[in-house]
């Protein structure tokens, strides 16, 4: 049930913006169709649609290199994997990474400090515990819960970046990448695209929206953002971006029921437990996607009022907040390019 709502969300934010773009008319000498390719990677639907270009090696070349990043950031292949071979050299030896894994750990890393260790990127013994999103999800035993947070300190991390090493203090101790591979994959996706000619463009992984440029016509894509209350997928409103990445998080995305309680995947390191607070999702608007990819988790668990104050403290960055009670909270600099569409919903304001 929950891996299908994941591929549903992927392909329902894809389709909204095909079809909310007005892409029917192109500019002159491209298209009517996207030039589109499709594939499970790290872990959920990446779907790449090419606007102005008819060449497929494009295409091919940016999937490669999501490819090669999941190969060497997954949790499912020790074979290939550098974050497994990291976590399991714990508390005996550091391991040497290549750039782009120690790019990701590092901002993973800083972002853990930026948040004080509400985002931690060493939260993996926690995940693993809970095991949100396969078929052996539960509550664990409060003992278990307690002995996994001993080992989650992102401050035990050590980075070498002239060698490009890294070393786990405590034995047992596991790094998850899971929060921002997914945005790096992106916009390095974007970058290929970008590096071979294409203008306008638009990368989903996992609902991680990127845009290249803006749409055809020459105008801004409109992002429809998923109605978090609605498993078939309706959007609660639009927002127009161009050159700029959507990505969002949310306590429906994976989670679990058990006797009547649900329990979602966003969990607070502090308390071992998913993070309880009146946030539903929050949708980054920003340049970069692992940034959007970090911030978004941070910010849900931060929660609604210190939420928007951090991404009103970071230049180029928004955000938009959804309430358990349908309201919908949004950062100064979308009030002009964000509306409702979905008369449920409201917008509303922090009362001072």
């Amino acid at each position: 049930m929950i891996r299908s709502q994941r591929l549903r969300l992927s392909v329902i934010v894809l389709l909204a913006v095909l079809l909310l773009s007005g892409c029917q008319k192109h500019l002159s000498g491209t298209p009517s169709k996207p030039l589109s390719k499709t594939e499970l990677l790290l872990g959920t639907v990446a779907e790449i649609s090419i606007y102005d270009k008819r060449d497929e090696t494009i295409l091919d070349k940016a999937f490669q290199r999501i490819k090669e990043i999941e190969t060497k950031m997954t949790i499912n292949n020790s074979e290939t994997s550098e974050i497994i071979s990291l976590n399991n050299a714990s508390g005996n030896n550091e391991v040497k990474l290549s750039s782009d894994t120690f790019l990701v750990l590092k901002k993973g890393r800083d972002y853990s400090e930026m948040s004080k260790g509400f985002f931690d990127i060493t939260i993996g013994p926690l995940v693993k515990l809970w095991n949100i999103g396969t078929d052996y999800a539960a509550v664990p035993e409060k003992a278990k819960i307690d002995e996994a947070k001993e080992l989650v300190d992102y401050r035990k991390l050590r980075l070498n970046a002239e060698t490009h090493t890294a070393f786990l203090e405590k034995q047992n101790m596991q790094v998850d990448l899971g929060s921002i591979a997914k945005g790096y994959a992106a916009d390095e996706a974007a970058r290929i695209l970008r590096e071979n000619g294409v203008n306008h463009a638009i990368i989903n992984i996992g609902g991680n929206v990127m845009a290249i440029g803006g749409n055809p016509k020459g105008v801004p894509w409109k992002i429809g953002i998923q109605n978090p209350f609605n498993t078939r997928g309706n959007y609660i409103g639009l927002v127009q971006i161009q050159d700029q990445t959507v990505v969002t998080s949310g306590t429906y995305e994976r989670y679990f029921v058990e006797n009547g309680r649900i329990y979602h995947h966003i969990l607070n390191p502090f308390t071992g437990y998913p993070v309880e607070n009146n946030l539903r999702s929050v949708s980054i608007v920003s340049d970069i996607s692992m940034n959007a990819d970090g911030l978004s988790t941070i910010v849900l668990l931060y929660g609604l009022e210190e939420g928007i104050k951090l991404i009103e403290s970071i230049e180029n960055t928004e955000a938009i907040f959804l309430t358990n009670d349908k309201n919908v909270y949004v950062t100064s600099g979308l009030k002009d390019n964000f509306t409702i569409t979905n008369s449920e919903f409201k917008l509303a304001t922090i009362k001072k």
